[in-house]
């Protein structure tokens, strides 16, 4: 199989609005598969793993692929191929159509091309409100590429060195004449590295990075909400060939809660109460998330819908200190079983209702009669 003869998107078998997770997660498919390793002496899958590798190393890279797809394999003629650091070849003697026409975005002055930092990396957690309310620390395991191993991050297979670029000459950057112009580019054949891998590490292909999974410990801080970040630097992404490796970024997710409902630091909560506590006062004991009862005095006569506040008692103040406030909305409950004897103290109660005991109803009816003329 010859990955210049068949569609790239073919090779890996995925459609050609496939994302880039799709793609690498199909090579690493096929690539665990056909690795020379699992197949010793097999000419037809180490054959397979070189063209797959061809064709992922020009669909991962948001350039090649866009070149790939408006050109074609034109694209990648003149002398090279995609093949970079996951295949044999190098990308090209003269250059890539797609730097020749829209250059890069990487690169700049003189001097050699900074090699590219790794990409930043996300990860969500979800965590429940009494652990946003305390913080905590915990440990995630997630899969990151790291500096390999065998090659300690230079992509050369053990015993082998990268040779300096001949087109230019290690500065990592090429001139070419436009008009009456003169561009500077990175180089096209090292891609603004100034060397240049002839034999691959077989374990990164090149990459000089692995994707390995990794255990690591994240602090919680109290008083965390949806939304809050969490920077972890230099935990993403290795970069290749021993640059500087990205960030790790956690996103918090706080789940709802059973009993509080949040609005920033202020933690709020709605509480039924019978009617008699309503009429004559009393008091009620509410658990806070910091493990202490909170008592609520109720005043006599209150009313459904009456808030009452409580300073101090809400969330934590991220990276600050004290804390926000607890509302409780009350909800005065009517009794819906009743006994003998209940049923006959509220009819004598009811005998003895003169309608001042209840302003609002009273107040209501009367606009009635004055509207409807009595």
């Amino acid at each position: 199989m010859s990955a210049t003869e068949i569609d790239f998107y073919e090779v890996l078998g995925v459609s050609r609005d496939a994302d880039g997770a799709a793609i690498k997660s199909a090579y690493r498919k096929l690539a665990m598969k056909h690795h020379p390793d699992k197949n010793p002496g097999c000419t037809e899958s180490e054959n397979t793993f070189k063209a797959i590798s061809v064709a992922y190393d020009c669909l991962k890279d948001p350039q090649k692929r866009a070149a790939y797809d408006r050109y074609g394999h034109a694209a990648f003629q003149n002398g090279g191929g995609p093949g970079g650091a996951h295949g044999n070849a190098d990308f090209g003697d003269i250059g890539d159509i797609f730097e020749t026409i829209f250059g890069s975005a990487f690169g700049g002055g003189g001097g050699r091309a900074r090699p590219r930092r790794g990409a930043d990396l996300r990860y969500d957690m979800e965590i429940g409100l009494e652990d946003a309310f305390h913080g905590k620390s915990t440990e995630i395991e997630i899969e990151v590429s790291k500096a390999c191993d065998t090659c300690h991050g230079s992509g050369a297979q053990p015993g082998t060195h990268a040779r300096t670029c001949n087109l230019c000459g290690g500065q990592g950057n090429v001139r070419a004449k436009q008009g009456f112009f003169v561009v500077e580019r990175p180089c096209p054949n090292c891609h603004g590295a100034g060397e240049v891998i002839t034999s691959p590490c077989r374990d990164c292909r090149g990459e000089g990075r692995v994707d390995v999974p990794q255990k690591l410990e994240v602090d919680i801080p109290p008083g965390v909400d949806t939304g809050t970040r969490i920077r972890l630097s230099g935990k993403g992404e290795a970069g290749p060939r021993g640059a500087p490796a990205g960030d790790l970024y956690i996103f918090v997710h706080v789940k709802p809660h059973e009993i509080f409902q949040r609005e920033g630091t202020t933690l709020a909560t709605r509480v039924p109460i019978s009617f008699t506590k309503a009429a004559l006062g009393g008091s009620i004991e509410i658990p806070g998330l910091d493990g202490e009862e909170l008592t609520l005095e109720i005043p006599a006569g209150i009313q459904s819908g009456k808030q009452l506040r409580q300073r101090g008692a809400g969330m934590p103040v991220l990276q600050g200190r004290g804390r926000g406030d607890m509302v409780v909305e009350i909800a005065v409950e009517t009794p819906t079983k009743l006994s003998k004897e209940q049923r006959t103290l509220l009819e004598q109660f009811r005998e003895l209702e003169t309608g001042d005991e209840c302003p609002q109803s009273k107040g209501f009816f009367d606009k009635i009669r004055t509207a409807f003329g009595g």
